[in-house]
């Protein structure tokens, strides 16, 4: 049996022109820089660039009207029902779009040579370049090189590789053949990449150091024999099991505790990442400059080759003739409102992230004067209310960007934090805290450390009402173990 059934609903639904200003609200500097240039080879009407000639062809109808005439123009082919001369005119930032934006900044970049970077993987290679391999060791060792985590270590079976090299160049190695290249590659720098697990990573460091290294030939044998306690940092069961003194073992922990746990980390890559700051904060004369980086607003403009061409389009339209067909209209009718829409967009996107930051120096005064240790308790909705935004908007203009101030490159969402009071009724923000349990797990006694529960009660002793939990979620943030494994040998 067929029901019939009527249902209202409002939905929101948003604009082409609306998504390309959420996306590129959310775009970094260098992001923005490759999205500007992917826009640039896709529409022939935009280019980067500012012309005083083509101020002079704009008259005096204001931006909101000729914004209102391009969207709403009908689509239809028939070029009699568009108005062409309407449609050229214009008194907006489409021709010569300028930005109040710091430049100095990327001229300063531009004068600076870049440094040659080579990645990891090419390291290594040119490495081996310098010992005697034959093809097969080569492509073993190109196929374990090929298979090393960002983090510098070797997950892969070797079966796998053994597989791969079958499969790929029909060569039967045995696991021997690539464990004998895998040692070889290991002791390459740095020293201990390619470990299959941090025990293995550490035991290499160690067989590489002189053997007259204090430490070292307990270190060993303590990470092959008592690897379990050593992680446990069980003291006892490890001087008893190898039969050492506490201070054999005390030497042997601060050697270990002094290699790297991660050689070769984040260096798998073609080349560095380097923080673009988005905004720039400084104080002169008691007064906040806040200026936005150069690639964040870049000068735009509709290309003076196209222009020309629907100059030329107006002019045959009043006397009755046309020098390009339909599709050429329509494509130059097309292209001009996608070069107007992307630059808009830009425009807002200017200005929005300039209302953030400037409600961000407004809430942080005393950060951006004083530094650290000056940070209020701040959250999106704070800033929301401050100019009257969304708090999804808010949230877009913060990931991933930063600001340089006086006091070094912050990611903006350094600045939002909960906040926390104190018994005088004060609010202070939890990165303070944190600050303050970090201070006190550094000046506990290494003997005996503290747990979470007497770092709560030590907080509560300064005017901080905070639970154990708390303290707990804090810790893990900052990435301190738990009292038992920050417990060092201290001789008497």
């Amino acid at each position: 049996m067929l029901n019939l059934s009527q249902k209202q609903s409002l939905q929101q639904r948003l604009s082409p022109q609306q998504i390309q200003y959420i996306k590129l609200l959310q775009l970094p500097t260098l992001a923005l820089e490759q999205r500007i240039k992917q826009e640039m080879e896709i529409n022939p009407l935009l280019e980067e660039g500012e012309d005083e000639l083509e101020q002079e062809l704009l008259d005096e109808q204001s931006e909101e009207d000729q914004f209102d005439d391009v969207l709403d123009e009908p689509d239809e082919h028939a070029e009699d029902e568009y108005d062409w001369e309407e449609f050229l005119d214009t008194e907006d930032d489409l021709y010569g779009y300028k930005a109040a934006v710091d430049h100095s900044a990327e001229e300063e970049q531009r004068e600076t040579p870049l440094v040659s970077v080579s990645s990891m993987v090419e390291s290594l290679r040119d490495q081996l370049s310098f010992v005697q391999l034959n093809e097969q060791e080569e492509l073993i060792a190109e196929q374990i090189i090929g298979s090393i985590d960002e983090d510098g270590y070797l997950r892969r079976p070797l079966e796998s590789i053994v597989d791969d090299v079958a499969f790929n160049q029909g060569i039967m190695l045995s696991e021997e053949d690539v464990e004998d290249m895998l040692q070889r590659i290991q002791r390459l720098e740095p020293i201990g990449v390619a470990a299959r697990d941090l025990q293995e990573c550490l035991l290499v460091q160690l067989d590489m150091l002189p053997e007259e290294v204090q430490g070292r030939d307990v270190a060993i044998e303590m990470l092959t024999h008592a690897y379990k306690a050593f992680t446990m940092k069980h003291y006892d069961q490890i001087m008893r099991r190898l039969g050492v003194e506490g201070h054999d073992l005390k030497e042997a922990f601060e050697l270990v505790q002094r290699l790297n746990p991660k050689p070769g980390e984040g260096e798998f890559t073609a080349s560095e990442n380097y923080i673009t700051p988005d905004f720039t904060v400084r104080v002169e004369e008691d007064e906040f400059i806040i200026t936005l980086n150069a690639g964040n607003a870049p000068e735009l403009r509709v290309s003076r080759h196209y222009q020309q061409m629907l100059e030329q389009v107006v002019a045959d339209k009043k006397k009755g003739r046309s020098s390009y067909d339909s599709e050429t209209q329509q494509f130059l009718k097309s292209k001009f409102e996608s070069a107007r829409w992307f630059i808009n967009s830009i425009n807002q996107r200017r200005q929005t992230m300039l209302s953030v930051m400037h409600a961000i120096v407004e809430r942080q005064e005393d950060f951006f004067r004083m530094g650290e240790g000056h940070l209020k308790p701040m959250i999106l909705k704070d800033i929301a209310e401050m100019i009257s935004m969304d708090i999804s908007t808010i949230s877009r203009v913060v990931n991933g960007k930063y600001v340089q101030t006086e006091f070094g490159v912050y990611e903006l969402k350094h600045f939002f934090s909960e906040g926390l009071s104190t018994d005088s009724g004060e609010e202070v923000s939890n990165k303070e805290v944190k600050a303050l349990i970090e201070r006190i797990i550094s000046e506990e006694n290494k003997k005996k450390p503290l747990s979470d529960q007497r770092i709560a009660n030590m907080l509560e002793e300064k005017g901080f009402q905070i639970a154990r939990r708390t303290v707990t979620k804090y810790r893990e943030q900052q990435g301190i173990p738990v009292a038992r494994l920050r417990k060092e040998i201290v001789l008497s």
